[in-house]
């Protein structure tokens, strides 16, 4: 915390506690206390969204805390889309953007594009780990059960090479991880699972269109899939968030990151 800034700019109420204190060691406490009341104001935070931590105050706004809408970010409409959140909140989103117009180019079912297009969406916005999973649970009351389950197996499938469609182990892995690094149990045995499914290929396909998906000065804007979007994902009238689904917390969550309570 920049400590010039924040004596600066600090709350009438903080400096009324800190000049109403009797002594040196009250004073201390009470700037302690304001600090942190700040410090928690601005760092305290999910990862979702992007969001960082700023020294500086954001000018006319006296909120102890940012709830709901976060000044930081775009205002959502009150009965958000899917295409909303893309760019509202997901964007730039590069990756997954790819990954459904390489889907596309290569003629793959709708149900892969859509797949393709949402297979990573909880990744930069709301949870990075099991994010197959994540990603999964988030859809499923709005897609077809094939799309969610791909999604969810897409975290394993993407250990394991398959040559029957040219699926090679990432490099990327291996400079990641090391080149000893094993999955853990539990996704070698969605693996297991997974392969011998009617649904395997649908899942397959998704790591086939996310390992080439990673191309520089390549843009691609949502609004490509807008017919596909609307065939196949069944948007809510309400809005995502406030449909009452048993998701719909988790769209809330990437509305307002920033929600202390």
């Amino acid at each position: 915390m920049d400590r010039r800034s924040f004596l600066t700019n600090m709350s009438a109420a903080s400096l009324a506690s800190i000049a109403g204190a009797t002594t040196l060691t009250a004073k201390a406490d009470a700037l302690e206390e304001a600090m942190s009341d700040e410090l928690d104001k601005r760092i305290a935070m999910p990862w979702a969204c992007g969001i960082e931590g700023t020294p500086d105050p954001i000018p006319g706004d006296t909120r102890p805390w940012y709830q709901h809408d976060d000044p930081r970010l775009p205002k959502m409409p009150e009965a958000p889309t899917l295409i909303d959140f893309f760019k509202y909140r997901f964007a730039p989103a590069s990756h997954i953007l790819q990954s459904a117009r390489l889907a596309k180019i290569n003629g793959l079912d709708e149900k892969i594009v859509l797949a393709c297009l949402l297979h990573d969406i909880s990744v930069g916005n709301l949870i990075r780990t099991d994010h197959g999973y994540w990603c999964a649970q988030m859809i499923a009351p709005y897609v077809d059960e094939e799309v969610a389950w791909a999604i969810e197996k897409h975290q394993a499938l993407r250990f394991f090479p398959d040559e029957s469609v040219g699926y090679e182990y990432p490099e990327a892995y291996i400079r990641f991880f090391g080149a000893d690094y094993q999955p853990e149990p539990y996704l070698v045995k969605e693996w297991e699972e997974a392969k011998n499914h009617k649904w395997y290929m649908s899942s397959r396909l998704i790591t086939l269109n996310d390992l080439y998906s990673f191309e520089e000065g390549v843009q691609v804007d949502v609004e490509d899939f807008t017919d596909i979007i609307g065939r196949n994902f069944k948007q809510p009238k309400e809005g995502l968030g406030f449909d009452g689904s048993p998701v719909a917390h988790m769209w809330r969550s990437i509305i307002w990151p920033n929600n202390f309570l």
